[in-house]
């Protein structure tokens, strides 16, 4: 037994599937959007009474093995639980990583988490704890490390406690988010980040500076922003007078066919580049909510699998749902997910991949403080 209830987007019609085990699937023509079912057993009880924080970073590997980090020190019990975590496909977990060792220096927030085409594992150092609501962004944490697959320290960029220079440094980050290095040309794309305004592109073996830009590739300016507001307060279309510089660059992804994809979070856009940081387009993200219309706050990116790459999926932080949007065009033509506790719901998405067979990874962190696994489905057992 299925119970539909179909749910207008303004571009498409999409059904929310209800199946017999209660828990919230999407459908859509096979040809537009596919179809995922949550997995509410994915992933398996942790070993040693480990829980997780704050789940903020997410990567695959070539292995389609999960990688994850979390914040420890954001919650009492999960202080002993590693800042690291990789899953495999059936949800157990077959390595950790994380915290201080000898030649870098391991920040007091992690946050993004990206596997390189080698396998290598980079790690980003976000904001800081504990947490201040007047100040939530600390300028300690400003730098990323590079670690071989099974662990060895290979590389730092920044430096813990240096991220006060400004996006125009080549030296120093500000509070770095996320991760991408180009596997044509071994260089490493930074989103740089909740204090700095810019992406700054460096050598991914060496750290060595390249080039570093801000909004529609102009040269980044820190001057003070106007207030985006929040939650329900942030209502206007901020199209109508583009902001010129990112607020909050937080997801940097690159394409098959080298369009680099950057996440300006509070300013509710997505910004397309070439490599060299010439600015190609933009558009302004909307998510239909039970209020309307509502701006939404692009966290990550994801591409589908299908050789084009046709669709992204946006991980839309504000509305508590992932958007799905052509990737030709920037337009919304699905969405899942809502905000709620159960399996299927969610609470604080943050961040999201997608594994080779197209099943998506939503990380949540602050009140949701966890991962689920949305299975894809074949396009017959929407029928």
């Amino acid at each position: 037994m299925k119970r539909a209830l179909s749910v207008g987007l303004g571009v498409i019609s999409v059904t929310l599937v209800l199946a017999v085990s209660g828990r919230p699937a999407l459908s859509q023509a096979p040809s537009a959007v596919p179809t995922l079912q949550v997995d509410p057993a994915w992933p398996k009880e942790l070993p040693n009474n480990w829980m997780l924080g704050h789940v903020v970073g997410i990567s695959i590997d070539a292995k389609d093995n999960i990688w994850v980090t979390h914040r420890p020190n954001s919650n009492q019990y999960a202080g002993k639980t590693p800042p690291v975590i990789e899953f495999d496909q059936a949800g157990n977990v077959i390595k950790t990583m994380g915290g201080p060792g000898p030649g870098y220096e391991w920040g007091t927030q992690v946050h993004g988490i990206y596997v390189d085409y080698k396998g290598n594992v980079w790690i980003g150092f976000g904001g800081g704890l504990p947490y201040d609501p007047k100040k939530p962004h600390t300028t300690d944490n400003a730098h990323v490390i590079k670690f071989s697959p099974d662990g060895k320290f290979l590389l730092q960029v920044g430096k813990f406690g240096k991220g006060t220079e400004g996006s125009n440094s080549t030296q120093y980050l500000g509070n770095p988010t996320d991760v991408y290095v180009d596997p044509a040309t071994d260089e490493a794309y930074i989103s740089d980040g909740y204090i700095n305004h810019r992406v700054i592109v460096v050598d991914a073996n060496t750290g060595a500076y390249k080039r570093h830009w801000g909004a529609y590739g102009k040269k980044p300016d820190d001057a003070a922003m106007p207030p985006q507001g929040s939650g329900p307060a942030q209502t206007r279309d901020l199209s109508a007078a583009p902001p010129q510089q990112f607020e909050t660059p937080h997801c940097v992804k690159m394409a098959k066919d080298g369009m680099l994809y950057v996440c300006d979070r509070q300013n509710t856009r997505i910004q397309v580049f070439k490599k060299d940081g010439t600015f190609v387009k933009e558009m302004f993200v909307k998510a239909k909510t039970d209020e309307g219309m509502m701006p939404a706050r692009p966290g990550d990116i994801a591409f589908s699998r299908d050789p084009q790459q046709s669709l992204l999926y946006v991980v839309d932080m504000m509305n508590a749902k992932v958007l799905t949007l052509r990737r030709d065009t920037l337009e919304t033509v699905g969405t899942f997910g809502h905000r709620g506790r159960n399996a299927g719901y969610l609470l604080s998405p943050h961040s999201l991949a997608l594994d080779s067979k197209g099943n998506i990874f939503v990380t949540e962190t602050t009140d949701g403080s966890r991962l689920q696994k949305f299975v894809l489905k074949p396009a017959s057992s929407s029928r």
